[in-house]
């Protein structure tokens, strides 16, 4: 499939791709992992089109911005249609859940200790 390029250079394109507006409704980190839940349909806005293309498997929003060439706020405001949508899925990193499920204390201490002995 060919790949249409997207022109970021100027700031009216910018404007329109984004309908004007200049924050996203929705929290997207960088890392927030992106995943299509259909397939581009006709009339669909390019981008739109690009962002499902892309992340039919799990894409993080930095990777979606850099193959788009879009400056991550542009990006954002994107997925966020797409989300309100449910044309995509996003699944946020996930944090340890414990600090039970951390390694002991004595244990990093003891793996400090070997590299420093190296």
């Amino acid at each position: 499939m060919m790949r249409r390029p997207v022109d970021t250079g100027d700031p009216d394109r910018l404007y329109t791709v984004t309908g004007g507006r200049s924050r996203a409704d929705d929290p997207f980190d960088l890392v927030t992992l992106v995943v299509s839940e259909c397939e581009p349909t006709a009339g669909m806005q390019s981008e739109h089109v690009r962002i499902l293309e892309l992340c039919r498997h799990p894409t993080a929003v930095v990777e979606i911005a850099a193959e788009l060439k879009l400056p991550i706020t542009v990006v954002r405001i994107l997925l966020g249609d797409l989300l309100a949508t449910s044309r995509i899925t996003a699944r946020h990193p996930r944090a340890a859940q414990s600090f039970a499920s951390l390694p002991e204390t004595a244990l990093l201490k003891e793996v400090l200790d070997g590299l420093r002995n190296l």
